[in-house]
């Protein structure tokens, strides 16, 4: 059960909460790794200071690279040296993967710099081997983990810029053969790292006919393949993440053993539904580093000249606002990735919701940003040429309008039996999955399934605001924050009553705007439970995340965009949560959940 709400306790004046030190390495490959604050804390300083021309890895070398459409060669060389790579590979395996959410946190200093080259040489590779982590044999694991941990790349062969992650679509087809092998066919053109892979995961046609049993996955290693039947095309040139190698591969008539196969015929669409909650929640939860960056160049742009440092008043409503909403994006994915963990059978709705809502969220601040940041926006030197780079390279690392049609076919179909079974009906989750540092069981992919039907957020929601009624007398702030949490409570009501009386979803309704609003709107419901389930799990610590001003501020901005009534902000809201952002700012720390010590 969740914690039970209390009314704040003073907090200790100056305090913070402690950040730890660097580690002296990532560790070895097969030994324990230290724990991922650490590693995380490790490559922010390996990496350096981004500001400092003289860095090698800073914005200076890292947007002239993507000037020239190259590869930070320098920076890649470094990660390769560190082996990042281990952190793509489960434990049991001799790498470093533990949790989604502790992966995360060791990627976003690379996020913080270049969203670009956080897929290019990270996470991408993830995307590709999840299906060996999740159904491959023996072989075929340990085969993708020495790939990896040697500092390999394996793309996933399917997904197309022009029609987002749609699975389903006839890129690559692999015949059977009476000895159980396949014959390959197919092109695609645009595919990360597809001309330096050292192995590729193919979700192909494997049935004529339509259907979830139509496609299978295949482990291939090119060395292994046949002269001719595997043509590597030119580089394709985009818009955004313009230094990462996109190019093109055609198979003609290309046969591959039996051994390629990884589960069972027909498995393809299960595993990607399965395998793609956690791609769903760590794009989110790493990209909020690349937002908190452009954050940091308003901020910047604000106070440069500034009496005190203090940015003119037209400006503190917009750095609050998109400082809480920072913390509400974060609270959604941290609490995403900690679900595939401890609630692996039934995360999935909610990594659906998490890639349906954060995008048009970030995008948004993004926008509210560039009227801070002014002429500066523009600039492409290294102060803030960064913000010019992220949003080039957002809709092309995932969010922009890609993955929505296929999050809301998760969710649609969901809807009338959640809102006839499990809203108001299922218990509140245990507390700890809303602590960021607070320990979990380690994460399996082959433990993740659809099965589930609770949703266990919205009961947190229905709890969190029933403990905050009474202590609406407590202060402004307090009642502001049972008000809202009241609203959404209410909103859930609508929904039931809505979504109760859907007849059976049908194709149909995965297109009809009434049915796909009402997801919509669930999703912006668990934003909010999530934000309010993180406040509720830092009480009693006396953190600036304890007190109930950036909740207030963030749920009103939820609220609005959701059409639910929301309260006046109380006075002193705004100056709360701007003090907050200005004092990280000064003392070179995160804008995330995590708070944590930046280089420079």
């Amino acid at each position: 059960m969740t914690a039970p709400v209390t009314a704040p306790a003073p907090a200790a004046a100056g305090h913070r909460p402690s950040t730890p030190g660097p580690a002296t390495g990532p560790g070895a490959h097969g030994g324990a790794p230290p724990g991922a604050a650490e590693r995380a804390a490790w490559l922010e300083n390996l990496l350096g200071d981004p500001d400092d021309p003289r860095n090698p890895h800073g914005y200076t070398p890292l947007l002239d690279a993507d000037d020239r459409r190259e590869i930070p060669a320098a920076t890649e060389a470094l990660l390769t040296d560190a082996g990042l790579t281990a952190e793509l590979v489960p434990h049991e395996l001799g790498g470093r993967l533990i949790r989604p959410d502790l992966l995360a946190q060791v990627l976003r200093p690379l996020f913080r710099r270049d969203v670009a080259l956080g897929f290019g040489h990270g996470i991408t590779s993830l995307f590709g081997a999840s299906a060996v982590w999740a159904a491959g044999d023996t072989a075929q694991r340990e085969a993708t983990a020495r790939v990896l941990l040697a500092g390999g790349r394996t793309p996933i062969l399917h997904h197309e810029l022009a029609h987002a992650n749609a699975i389903l679509r006839d890129e690559f087809t692999a015949r059977p053969t009476p000895d159980g092998g396949f014959v390959l066919s197919g092109r695609k053109d645009v595919v990360i790292n597809a001309d330096r892979a050292d192995a590729y995961v193919m979700y192909a046609r494997t049935a004529s006919s339509t259907g979830p049993r139509s496609h299978s996955v295949l482990l291939l290693d090119p060395e292994r393949l046949p002269p001719g039947g595997l043509r590597r095309l030119p580089r394709a040139l985009t818009p955004g993440m313009r230094g990462s190698r996109f190019a093109g591969l055609e198979f003609t008539d290309c046969p591959a053993g039996a051994d390629t196969l990884v589960g069972d015929l027909g498995d393809g669409v299960p595993l990607a539904l399965r395998t793609y909650q956690v791609n769903r929640c760590l794009i989110p939860a790493t990209v909020v580093a690349g937002v908190d960056s452009v954050l940091r160049f308003a901020v910047r742009a604000a106070v440069t000249g500034r009496p005190a440092g203090v940015p003119p008043r037209r400006w503190h409503t917009v750095l609050a606002g998109v400082f809480a909403d920072l913390l509400a994006c974060d609270s959604m994915a941290v609490t995403g990735l900690r679900a595939l963990s401890l609630l692996p059978d039934s995360s999935h709705l909610l990594a659906a919701a998490v890639k349906m809502t954060m995008p048009d969220l970030l995008r948004e601040d993004l926008e509210e940003l560039s009227t801070v940041l002014g002429a500066h926006g523009y600039d492409r030197g290294p102060r803030y040429g960064g913000f010019q780079k992220l949003v080039r390279d957002l809709p092309v690392a995932g969010l922009g309008h890609a993955g929505t049609a296929a999050c809301q076919a998760v969710i649609v179909p969901q809807l009338p039996t959640l809102a006839r079974r499990s809203w108001f009906r299922t218990d509140e989750p245990a507390g700890r999955l809303f602590l960021p540092r607070a320990p979990l069981p380690a994460f399996d992919y082959r433990a993740l399934t659809l099965t589930g039907s609770d949703d266990v957020l919205t009961a947190s929601l229905i709890g969190t605001a029933e403990r905050l009624a009474p202590l609406r007398t407590t202060s402004d702030a307090w009642a502001a924050l049972a008000d809202l949490a009241d609203a959404f409570v209410q909103e859930m009501r609508a929904l039931r009553e809505q979504c109760a009386a859907l007849p059976d979803i049908t194709h149909a309704a995965l297109v009809d705007p009434r049915v796909c609003a009402l997801a919509d709107r669930y999703a912006l419901v668990l934003a909010a439970a999530a934000c309010l389930g993180v406040w509720q799990g830092q009480d009693g610590t006396g953190t600036f995340l304890s007190d109930p001003a950036w909740a207030v501020l963030a749920l009103t901005r939820i609220g609005r965009r959701l059409g639910v009534p929301v309260p006046e902000l109380p006075g002193n809201t705004t100056k709360a949560v701007l003090e907050e952002v200005l004092a990280r700012y000064r003392d070179h720390r995160s804008f995330d959940l995590y708070d944590t010590r930046l280089a420079g």
